[in-house]
């Protein structure tokens, strides 16, 4: 267990005062800059910052009287001063990158704080993959706070997972330096009907005095979500809508509305600000989740930032929704998420609150990334050999083992079909009349081919279904080991034979994400480290998630971000429709379906 602890507000508050009272000297001073106090929300012109230890002693008119001989001073230049952004809920390894390379890839774009909940690795290797994530976070220059995985499995009794976490595991970690609450509630079914484990879990972590992430995916708002919040969770980023939103900051949550590669949940919940004049005090912005790709190209928590404020909302307040606010929902508002005295000297300087150009970026009082450039080392954890090689297949994977019987005698049959839906997480529940050829279901028009292939114990199962909205064309298929959240490998193809390829490439290189056409390799992403996480630079991780889109558009998918898509088909607490190693799951019910419905 590492623990590299910051120093806090009492261990340094000798120096901060002798500083703020001029008799010593700061380490920097940020000289000139217009303030943003997200406190109040006022811009304040022709101000400095001192800063002692990595923390903020003084921020005022004129800070020459405690600026020394060897004070570096960095010159603002009427530039906005502005908190360093906070991402309120994300999960490090849909990154594709280990906490250090994650790290190196949004400290330029000004994000110095995240809350993590690393459930991915969870799933795969267990209590010890969180320590694994959890002490590579606390290696790092910038604030990575975890969250203790509260569901592996998401779904009991619906899908398998290489590791289970229990309320012992919990309670263990909330002792551990960098956790700073609970991860997502996801099985709210549990919660909303007293689930003794789910609540334990809860108390552990309320009894620790940490927060409790919630995950209520459902458009019920009834009993079941007054059930779900009277269980504790304090927190959910899974609203879709305005009213979404209002409800939960009515009952006392807080309200994340998400921008990540794939989910576009920002524009229809911000309204609740911006035209019902709520509060925006409950209001949080978070990514859940950004891919390689977007991170190097378009941003990180400014594009969200960025987002809110073309949506019509005020740009300070958007800054309060990724600084102040989550600080405070997480009782760190005294040591992060504004520019005052005491608090981590965490600033971003930019000429415009607007379009937030990230110009200059300073964590815990050094300068970490310049005109987009990082400044600083994230240092790697030495990885044991136990988070590699986690693809067991149990047997080479033949095309036999991706076909569907027909019921004897069927000419046709109606099957359920997995619908995807751009840009949002739920999938839609759908029907498809398919025709059978020589006693096998085949795929026709754009429903075609899913499968999950287990790889936690090598049992050789393959659950087969189908799937709708990609819009692949000729011979192709695409295997994944990114499989929220259990995390087994989701295959979907327009032809057995690509699947069973495509399947088997995974297991040769110990996870990652392929696709085949015709017979021959159009890309690959090597994701080592428990088949999700590669620890390569973002930007060669991105350059080959790129030339992974490329080759989906060039078999026929135009999805925005369809591998983010393609990646969350298994995940059974989202509705409608999912696949798991279990079968065909009905996330309306949390109940197993059949794949064929009736013989047509």
């Amino acid at each position: 267990m590492i623990d590299i602890a910051f120093p806090s507000w009492p261990d340094v508050a000798p120096k901060l005062i002798s500083v703020a009272a001029g008799r010593a000297f700061a380490d920097t001073v940020i000289r000139q800059g217009k303030w943003v106090n997200v406190h109040t929300r006022e811009i304040l012109p022709d101000h400095d910052i001192a800063i002692v230890a990595g923390r903020i002693a003084y921020v005022g008119p004129d800070a020459s009287y405690c600026t020394g001989p060897e004070t570096e001073v960095i010159e603002a230049n009427g530039r906005f001063m502005i908190p360093g952004l906070c991402d309120a809920h994300m999960h490090i390894e849909s990154g594709m990158l280990t906490p250090a390379e994650f790290a190196r890839a949004v400290i330029p774009h000004g994000t110095t704080s995240m809350f993590t909940d690393p459930h991915e690795i969870a799933n795969v290797l267990g209590l010890d993959g969180v320590r694994y994530m959890h002490d590579e976070a606390l290696m790092q220059p910038v604030n990575i706070f975890t969250q203790m995985p509260s569901c592996a499995p998401s779904a009991p009794g619906l899908e398998t997972t290489g590791y289970e976490i229990s309320p012992e595991d919990v309670a263990e970690a909330m002792s551990w330096p960098g956790i700073i609450g609970l991860g997502e509630m996801m099985n709210f079914p549990g919660v909303a009907n007293a689930d003794p484990k789910m609540l334990a879990e809860i108390a552990a972590t309320q009894r620790a005095g940490k927060t409790v992430g919630g995950h209520y995916a459902s458009p019920d708002l009834g009993p079941d979500f007054a059930a779900y919040v009277a269980g504790g969770p304090a927190d959910d980023h899974e609203g879709t809508c305005e009213a979404d939103a209002i409800a939960r900051v009515r009952q006392g949550m807080r309200s994340m509305m998400r921008l990540g590669s794939a989910w576009y949940d920002v524009e229809t919940q911000i309204t609740a600000v911006t035209e019902k004049g709520l509060d925006p005090r409950s209001f949080i912005l978070c990514t859940d989740d950004c891919h390689s790709g977007t991170l190097v190209n378009d941003g990180h928590m400014n594009r969200v930032v960025r987002h809110a404020i073309a949506c019509g909302c005020n740009p300070v307040v958007a800054l309060q929704m990724a600084t102040i606010n989550t600080a405070t929902h997480f009782g760190l508002e005294r040591d992060i998420g504004s520019i005052t005295p005491g608090r981590r000297a965490d600033v971003i300087l930019t000429s415009d609150l607007t379009e937030l150009p990230i110009e200059t970026v300073i964590a815990r009082g050094q300068i970490v990334a310049e005109s987009g450039s990082i400044k600083v080392d994230c240092p790697h954890l030495d990885w044991p050999d136990s988070a590699r090689g986690t693809v067991h297949l149990g047997h080479e994977l033949i095309a036999k083992d991706f076909e569907v019987a027909a019921p004897e005698g069927a000419n046709g049959v109606t099957v359920n079909v997995i619908g995807m839906v751009e840009n949002q997480a739920p999938t839609k529940a759908l029907k498809a009349d398919l025709p059978v050829r020589d006693g096998l279901v085949e795929g026709e028009g754009d429903t075609m081919q899913i499968a999950l292939v287990e790889r936690h114990q090598a049992t050789g199962g393959v659950t087969n279904a189908f799937v709708s909205g990609f819009g692949y064309k000729g011979k192709m298929a695409m295997a994944s080991t990114v499989a929220h959240d259990s995390h087994h490998m989701i295959v979907v193809g327009t032809d057995r034979d690509q699947m069973a390829l495509a399947a088997n490439r995974l297991a040769e290189v110990g996870g990652g994400v392929t696709l085949f056409r015709d017979g021959k390799e159009l890309a690959l992403v090597e994701l080592p480290i428990a088949g999700l996480m590669s620890d390569q630079p973002a930007t060669e991780v991105a350059a080959k998630a790129q030339a992974l889109g490329e080759a989906m558009q060039a078999c026929g998918c135009s999805l925005n971000n369809a591998y983010m898509q393609h990646s969350l088909l298994a995940l059974v607490v989202i509705p409608e429709l999912r696949i798991s190693d279990l079968g065909l799951v009905d996330v309306r019910t949390f109940k197993k379906i059949p794949v064929i419905e009736s013989i047509s």
